[in-house]
């Protein structure tokens, strides 16, 4: 099966320092985002490369706990994390550009590698179910975002 990768974007009305604040302020992620259950945070400091958390969240009905690690890092317009799991590897790009004043697009790109010996049908369609799904959680994480920032959530 070969690398499959989603991609969401999302206009907010906030400048991209906001959603920034937002999208990187873990400890208060699962008050932000509906599909976060909690986060538990392994690191120590502010948000960069090498910060690590634990994210617990509802993923097609069932809790699922993943451990994340930061990979890059530029404030305020990239982000990337990475994460592990049963012989799978996957790495979230956020990418914020101010498109005016005060307003961001956010485009996020989740790409999965699949463990080796995923082939045939059931890979085929094993994909293309959880891309749409990977697809609609993003959206949701953003539009959740949105909401947040737009009510105030991240100003100074």
């Amino acid at each position: 099966m070969a690398n499959r990768s989603v991609v969401v974007e999302r206009r907010i009305a906030a400048p991209a320092e906001r959603v920034w604040r937002t999208l990187t302020d873990l400890e208060r992620a699962p008050a932000v985002l509906s599909g976060v259950d909690s986060v538990e945070v392994l690191s120590s400091g502010p948000f960069r490369v090498g910060t690590r958390w634990r994210e617990t969240r509802r993923v097609l009905g069932r809790q699922a706990t993943e451990e994340m690690y930061v990979t890059t890092s530029e404030p305020p317009r990239r982000f990337v994390v990475e994460a592990d799991s049963q012989g799978a590897h996957y790495t979230s790009e956020f990418v914020l550009s101010e498109t005016g004043t005060d307003r961001t697009q956010v485009r996020m790109t989740f790409t999965a590698v699949p463990p080796p010996g995923m082939s045939g049908l059931l890979a085929r369609v094993f994909g293309a179910i959880g891309a749409k799904a990977v697809a609609k959680t993003i959206a949701r994480d953003l539009a959740d975002v949105a909401t947040a920032v737009e009510q105030g959530y991240g100003t100074v």
